[in-house]
């Protein structure tokens, strides 16, 4: 046991200096916390099972603590290294009185209190000035969890802490990231005879006198009485009773709402109150922040949550941003920035913090994916052969002639893959541009340089289809492909893996299979994700990694905005397939309400006549009470038994298992289908040929992008198609996305469109896609914010590419903060 005395002692020299250093994480090279984790580490395994039960979960939790040490301000790291030498001398003191031997002397660093050790041998709790502070207000108390860690916030417990998680707040850092949505200028104070009828307005007075009136069952209203030093008028809340007893009579009040004029009296119907405090005035009597909010947390009681972190904890936030920067833009410090945006005195302010905080979060972002892009800088990749034979003859038979755009991209990818360097490229392109036979094209080359390649794909039914179209295409050139997908036969995927192991595979193409442990590459060259954003990036890398740096392409069939593509995949390099075949006819897309659904009969009824199918889509599985949209089981079966019984009506759901969807998709490849009723199962990959109509029921409830995707299942033959919305949208909004849909069928133009009416956020899920959420910046309206928030990081990555320098210590850490909760992966060394 004396080396555990050792450590102990060590953790408590360690601790000595690092009080000293003012809690700057110094005090050890590597970082204190770093150094006290892995000594407490080293003391559990040491002491096994001679701790009682008690002390180990309380070294387990220090443990936890120290881990976020680095995210603290000075108060709070204080109190945690108070704690842990108390619990450590502790610790100490039932060693000895257990008789376990002890060489070491009980010294405290100069300040720390002896322990107050209770007859249970507990560790007693250091009372300190702060921590007597803390216990009154109830806040901030250090907890082994993100979720303890606000509960003790003033105004915050068990239950606000539910509600706070559901908006993304898991710690005060992001309570303070949390920014409001809007503001409300309630600074303007007026005497009740200037305010004007129907108006939302701000007085300040006295409340004079103040009843509960209940005037039927079931409705209390709580009318005070006001006088502002001039005259009286009346205050008014509803169902509130409890009001009354807030208020009483003498009470300096502040109150914001709607002015009502009755009877010759001055009535408000107050939105907002609060007992006047002159000095620091919450919600009303100055400029008010909005904040977005979910049910059973009002925004009064949030906003009085963030004051409180506001004012605690803001000052203690730590600049990271280069000195250089913040020079060179005249950006405010973070504490201000985070003061000014959330409680402002002047508009100006909000302006001033908003700037600054935009550039911080685009900046960072674009730090990560050059990070990202420059830790495969200096590795060594497949240097593959020039166009040989085999690509030669692949491309001879193809039975059509590859557009220009392909032809361009296919010259790309080429150049990238007979370069030493790995190539990491995203091909993007509308629903039908021609990316899979690019994608082949590349798969050819590899397998003619000598390696083998891989295509996953985000479903069963499109990891089929790829198969069937590239063993088609690539048999007659000797080429081996095979299928690897979670339903096929245990036997058939056990030969599949060994083949793929053994070489004899040359091409696999497949879903989450692909990458999973069993399954090993004799030699992979090349990586091809379809549908990159069903994807996580973590997935990308997991199949990147089966081989030894192999080349890398991935395809999307969502056109992205460059701004966005940017962000989501900087990354990577891009190319672009922005023209069609010059042999496919548009799709004509038409917009109707409700009430043509016979027409909308009718003409499927023609099409299928004439020896076509039809796509229709639902939002809905199954009826909800919340969203008053027909279900998808519900419409199959009237479609089926009430408008077309003599027709064959198909259902196919997120809800099915995967042998039933395949199954039912084969159905309807296979033509025995007139009809398939769907949801968005359908929106990515299905290859039809023969569908000519997809009607699409209440669209305006689809995001563009969304909607174009589907409209894509059809137009896919020879013969003319269709795409039928039918929505009846109440906004705005839903009016400008039909009218978008019915004027063009340009992917990439549609993309902005709903990149504009929807903010990137929806657009593109950016967690599925490994990027952090935007809380602030807006990429449409902050584009040159984006531009130069990406040359000022690609700048500072030529010159410290691993943001090693000292003076980018917490510019690292931030970086890997923001990311953490993505599927994105920071090299931290």
């Amino acid at each position: 046991m004396n080396e555990i005395f050792k450590i102990i002692e060590n953790i408590k020299k360690a601790s000595a200096v690092e009080i000293k250093m003012g809690f700057k994480n110094a005090a050890v090279f590597g970082g204190f916390s770093a150094f006290v984790m892995s000594s407490l580490n080293k003391v559990c395994e040491l002491a096994g099972r001679d701790f009682p039960s008690e002390t180990a979960a309380d070294i387990v939790r220090l443990n936890s603590i120290m881990k976020k040490y680095v995210e603290y301000g000075s108060r709070e790291r204080e109190d945690i290294l108070r704690g842990t030498l108390n619990l450590l001398n502790t610790l100490a003191i039932n060693k000895q009185k257990s008789g376990i031997p002890s060489n070491s002397k009980q010294v405290l660093p100069k300040g720390i209190d002896k322990p107050n050790v209770a007859k249970n041998n507990k560790p007693a709790r250091v009372k300190t000035s702060e921590n007597k502070k803390r216990d009154e207000s109830k806040s901030a108390a250090v907890s082994d969890s993100q979720v303890s860690e606000l509960q003790f916030l003033k105004s915050v417990g068990p239950k606000r802490v539910r509600l706070l998680n559901r908006l993304g707040i898991s710690t005060v850092r992001d309570l303070l990231y949390h920014f409001p949505r809007r503001y409300e200028d309630r600074s303007h104070l007026k005497k009740f005879y200037q305010l004007e009828d129907g108006e939302t307005e701000t007085v300040t007075g006295t409340v004079v006198g103040c009843q509960d009136i209940r005037p039927r069952k079931g409705l209390t209203i709580t009318k005070a009485a006001i006088h502002d030093g001039n005259s009286v008028g009346y205050a008014v809340w509803f169902n509130q009773p409890y009001i009354k007893k807030q208020i009483p009579q003498g009470t300096e009040i502040l109150i914001t709402g709607k002015v009502e004029n009755k009877f010759g009296s001055i009535q408000i119907s107050v939105a907002d109150y609060e007992v006047a405090d002159k000095e620091n005035p919450i919600h009303t009597g100055r400029i008010v922040p909005v904040y977005p909010t979910t049910e059973g947390l009002q925004t009064r009681a949030l906003r009085t949550i963030m004051k409180f972190a506001v004012d605690k904890y803001g000052p203690e936030q730590e600049e990271f941003l280069p000195d250089s920067l913040l020079a060179k833009y005249g950006f405010v410090l973070l504490p201000e920035a985070l003061s000014q945006v959330h409680f402002p005195v002047r508009m100006e302010e909000v302006e001033e913090a908003r700037r600054r905080l935009i550039f911080e979060e685009l900046f960072l972002l674009q730090l990560g994916v050059c990070m990202l892009k420059a830790s495969g800088l200096d590795e060594m990749g497949i240097k593959h052969k020039k166009e040989g034979p085999l690509v030669g003859q692949f491309l001879t038979n193809v039975p059509f002639a590859l557009t220009e755009a392909q032809t361009r991209v296919l010259e790309e990818i080429f150049k990238d893959m007979e370069d030493q360097k790995p190539m990491n490229r995203l091909v993007q392109g509308d629903v039908g541009c021609g990316k899979t036979v690019v994608a082949a094209a590349a798969l050819v080359k590899t397998v003619e340089s000598g390696y083998q390649g891989a295509m996953m794909a985000p479903t069963e039914i499109l990891a089929g289809q790829h198969f069937e179209g590239l063993q088609e295409v690539l048999q007659p050139l000797g080429i081996h492909v095979a299928l690897l997908t979670g339903s096929i036969h245990r036997s058939e995927k056990a030969e599949t893996i060994d083949n793929i192991k053994t070489g004899r595979v040359d091409i696999v193409v497949g879903t989450h299979a692909v990458i999973q442990d069993e399954v090993e590459f004799q030699k992979l060259g090349l990586a091809v994700t379809d549908e990159q954003h069903r994807f996580g990036v973590r997935q990308r890398a997991m199949l990147q990694k089966k081989g030894k740096t192999p080349d890398v392409l991935v395809m999307t069939a969502t056109p992205i905005p460059r701004t966005l593509a940017l962000t989501v995949y900087g990354d990577l390099d891009i190319s672009v397939i922005d023209r069609l075949p010059p042999d496919r006819l548009a799709i004509k897309t038409h917009w109707i309400n409700g009430k043509m659904k016979e027409r909308v009969y009718k003409f499927i009824r023609e099409q299928v006549s004439a020896g076509r199918q039809v796509y229709y889509i639902c939002p809905l599985v199954e009826e909800s009470d919340k969203i008053d949209v027909q279900a998808a089981v519900e419409k199959a079966e009237e479609l089926q038994t009430k408008v077309f019984p003599d027709l064959t009506v198909g259902l196919m759901h997120g809800r099915l298992k995967q042998d039933e969807k395949d199954s039912v998709m084969r159905e309807f490849k296979d033509g025995r289908v007139n009809i398939m009723v769907a949801t968005t199962v359908v929106e990515v990959g299905v290859d039809v040929p023969n569908a000519t109509m997809i009607v699409i029921e209440d669209a305006d409830r689809f995001g563009l992008a969304q909607l174009h995707q589907l409209r894509g299942r059809v137009g896919r033959g020879k013969h003319q198609s269709y795409c039928i919305l039918v929505a009846n949208p109440s906004t705005e909004e839903g009016r400008a996305r039909m009218n978008i849909m019915q004027s063009t069928g340009d992917g990439f133009i549609i993309a902005e469109e709903d990149l504009k009416l929807r903010g990137p956020g929806e657009f593109f899920g950016t967690r599925q896609s490994g990027m952090p959420d935007l809380k602030i910046a807006d990429i449409i309206k902050d584009v040159r914010t984006l531009q130069t928030a990406r040359e000022e990081a690609m700048e500072l990555v030529k010159r410290d590419p691993g943001l090693n320098k000292p003076e980018h210590r917490r510019l690292k850490e931030s970086i890997i903060e923001k990311f953490k909760s993505t599927d994105n992966y920071i090299k931290t060394s």
